[in-house]
């Protein structure tokens, strides 16, 4: 394969990236954790000698944004919503990867493509 079809290749897949990136919608960060909790009452359910039944489930989003650490509490209704978001942002991570490597390897082939010509100039 040619240089300037490499090159042409490389800034197509940077453009479908583009595209795909414009169609996420709402996204967040973290992971989602379904929790079960013991109560502090005496005679609870939850503190049955025999087959203890916990109170839950209790959903729990956590993540890091700007190096501090956060967890909320997530209603049931808002678990399939938040799944979204999130599945949402590991694409835009990983389609930001793929950009990035794509930038990466089309700044060197365009670098190589400058020296080649500037060598063919010279001489």
């Amino acid at each position: 394969m040619n240089d300037a079809s490499h090159l042409q290749r490389l800034e197509k897949q940077i453009q479908e990236i583009k595209v795909r990136l414009l169609a996420l919608g709402d996204m967040r960060p973290g992971s989602l954790s379904k929790q079960y909790n013991v109560c502090g009452k005496a005679g609870c359910r939850c503190k049955a000698t025999r087959n203890p039944k916990r109170h839950g489930p209790y959903y729990q989003l956590s993540y890091v944004h700007r190096g501090k650490s956060t967890s909320q509490f997530i209603r049931p209704g808002m678990v399939k919503t938040v799944k979204s978001q999130i599945a949402n942002y590991k694409r835009f991570r990983r389609l930001t990867e793929q950009w990035i490597e794509l930038a990466l390897n089309l700044t060197k082939l365009k670098l190589a493509a400058a020296k080649k010509k500037e060598k063919n100039d010279s001489n």
